[in-house]
């Protein structure tokens, strides 16, 4: 007997891209699931003139699509993990996250210069304040242009010539298969990612026992591990806030390193830390980071 399930996803070139690559997932696991995808506006598609800063915490990139799942329109939503608040509504979980791609930061330029190489003056497009922190602080002489839309929106801004540069998630080149494009990798040292880049996340609900059985074989434990740890940090801090948050936790061996931040944006105050401990408290690991940003002073500026 033949399962028919529906994914809901976005409708953007990239997020149908993910979804598929999910449906795949699903059906090798489960050969006898038949999977089909139900495209969602949601409300961060609709409203392109609205800076991302504005919203933060909000899942403007997710809200209808849990709507859909609450609704029973569909079955599971497959989300880009980074686009996902740190509480999810009641009756919605996470049931599985894929394996994890390169979670780091790109620069995409005219010339295919290197970020040390732009000029005084330079342009920069992203719509991220946690990139356009990270940014001021390694080149406070470079102009920073607030830009929405799809890659393909930003990227053409380069070839119009509207800024001299873009800075996206390595994931979505990757997945876009347009990796050629990248004229660096940043650094996490200088630009840590977002909680949960470059991780697809299968949400769905709580009581849903059937859909959780077909997507666990779909669980990459380490990413699991230690995107845990970031969301729990960014829970812990205060994860509707507008203020820039960043964490990226790695598991090798026994050991996951979770290294986090926080920063004040109007006089650029960076704060950072790194926590070590077992992945079987990867919870544990993530609150302890976020507290001791908290003692340090991130409370003064990550009011929600």
């Amino acid at each position: 007997m033949t399962n028919k399930i529906i994914l809901g996803s976005r409708g953007s070139k990239l997020a149908l891209i993910q979804s598929e690559s999910i449906v795949a997932s699903i059906k090798k696991a489960n050969p006898d699931t038949e999977v089909s995808i139900s495209r969602i506006v949601t409300g961060g598609d609709r409203n392109h003139h609205i800076p991302l800063e504005a919203v933060a915490g909000q899942g403007i990139f997710v809200k209808e699509l849990e709507e859909a799942l609450l609704d029973g329109r569909i079955d599971l939503a497959v989300h880009s993990l980074k686009d996902m608040p740190g509480q999810l509504p009641d009756g919605l979980c996470l049931a599985a996250v894929a394996e994890r791609s390169d979670p780091r930061d790109v620069l995409i330029s005219k010339g295919d210069q290197k970020l040390a190489e732009l000029a005084p003056g330079a342009t920069i497009g992203t719509g991220s304040l946690r990139r356009a922190a990270q940014l001021t602080a390694f080149r406070p002489d470079l102009e920073i242009i607030s830009i929405r839309g799809n890659v393909d929106t930003r990227l053409n801004k380069i070839t119009k010539g509207e800024v001299d540069g873009v800075i996206l998630a390595a994931a979505a080149l990757i997945r876009l298969g347009w990796e050629d494009r990248i004229s660096e990798y940043l650094p996490v040292e200088i630009f840590l990612p977002a909680v949960g880049q470059g991780a697809l996340a299968i949400e769905t609900r709580s009581d849903d026992s059937k859909i959780t059985r077909i997507v666990a074989p779909l669980n990459h434990l380490p990413t699991w591990q230690s995107i845990t740890a970031e969301r729990a940090f960014l829970r812990t801090l205060g994860g509707g806030c507008q203020a820039p948050m960043a964490a990226s936790g790695t598991v090798a061996g026994t050991i996951l390193r979770l290294e986090g931040m926080a920063i004040e944006v109007s006089e650029n105050r960076v704060l950072r830390g790194t926590e070590e401990g077992s992945p079987s408290s990867a919870e544990e690991l993530g609150v302890r980071l976020a507290q001791r940003l908290l003692a340090d002073g991130a409370d003064k500026f990550l009011s929600p």
